[in-house]
């Protein structure tokens, strides 16, 4: 699970970081906030990204889901990106964790 997580973060650092001329042009924010605030998320998700062997990494980019989807409210055409984002992040835990159950029960029927 962390490894896809992880995979999910740092695809999701690079969209972030393209975000910001979006919300500069659509938006009509300044480049100072733009990048403060996308830069700032895209900079968030690079460490988490490294951070995912830690539990309260995992719970950290929890939050950054949530954050990036709350940049869809300033910016209306980045909550797509948010919606799809938060999906794979989803998705990744949902599938990380049957692929560790089931390396799990391959150890056990192993070890009997």
């Amino acid at each position: 699970m962390r490894t896809v997580c992880a995979v999910v973060l740092a695809f999701e650092a690079v969209v972030l970081g393209l975000a910001v001329p979006v919300a500069i042009q659509l938006g009509g924010h300044t480049p100072g906030l733009a990048g403060a605030v996308w830069g700032g998320l895209a900079l968030a998700a690079l460490v988490l990204a490294a951070l995912q062997r830690f539990t309260w990494g995992f719970y950290a980019a929890c939050v950054l889901q949530a954050a990036f989807l709350a940049s869809g409210l300033v910016v209306p055409g980045l909550a797509y990106l948010g919606i799809v984002f938060v999906g794979l992040w989803i998705a990744g835990v949902v599938l990380g964790r049957r692929v560790e159950a089931m390396q799990a029960a391959s150890r056990d029927a192993g070890e009997a």
